[in-house]
């Protein structure tokens, strides 16, 4: 079995490199709950999410976000601000938009909503309650970077790091990793 032919094992592995649990332990943080997609049994595709059409990109956010925030248990009352990863962003909404272009139409107007990962950030926020800070990136070390510099400087108390990418290529598969983190013992 290929790495882009595994499905996100248990531990939340990947494809791409570490995984963010393991980058953040590494920059010590504590990882509170995760969740990813495709999970164990998951073989179809991600769940449709209201409002976000065409492209996986913003259900593969919202569906990993909902999987670690309902590992959360019990949530206390703090700020938690949302960092999206993903090397290539929404790259099906941007062969879509593309192929409009090129045909001499234009692209549709959710297209410039979905276009920006902050929007499928803001969903999430809304849905849970989150209230910090939101940024993207398009490397995981970078996204562990930004979300212990949240926790430091007391913008946040806790991260929710998303790391999202959509099949590139034949054979692979899209992919989501979410990692609930707060700083690390004693924080």
């Amino acid at each position: 079995m290929t790495t882009t032919d595994r499905a996100l094992a248990p531990t939340g592995r990947h494809s791409g490199g570490p995984d963010l649990a393991v980058l953040a332990e590494r920059a010590g943080l504590r990882v509170l709950a995760r969740g990813g997609w495709p999970e164990g049994g998951d073989t179809g595709e991600v769940p449709a999410l209201a409002g976000f059409v065409g492209s996986s990109f913003s259900p593969l956010v919202a569906e990993a976000a909902r999987r670690c925030m309902g590992r959360r248990g019990p949530a206390p009352a703090v700020s938690t601000g949302i960092v999206v990863v993903s090397a290539l962003g929404d790259l099906a909404g941007a062969v879509q938009v593309a192929g409009a272009v090129d045909g001499g139409g234009a692209p549709g107007p959710l297209a410039f909503f979905q276009a920006v990962p902050n929007a499928v950030a803001g969903h999430v926020a809304a849905r849970w309650g989150l209230d910090g800070p939101v940024a993207c990136v398009t490397e995981p070390d970078a996204g562990v970077e930004v979300a212990g510099v949240l926790i430091e400087d007391g913008d946040a108390c806790e991260v929710l790091l998303v790391r999202v990418e959509q099949a590139a290529a034949a054979g692979e598969r899209d992919r989501a990793e979410a990692v609930l983190l707060s700083g690390g013992e004693g924080a």
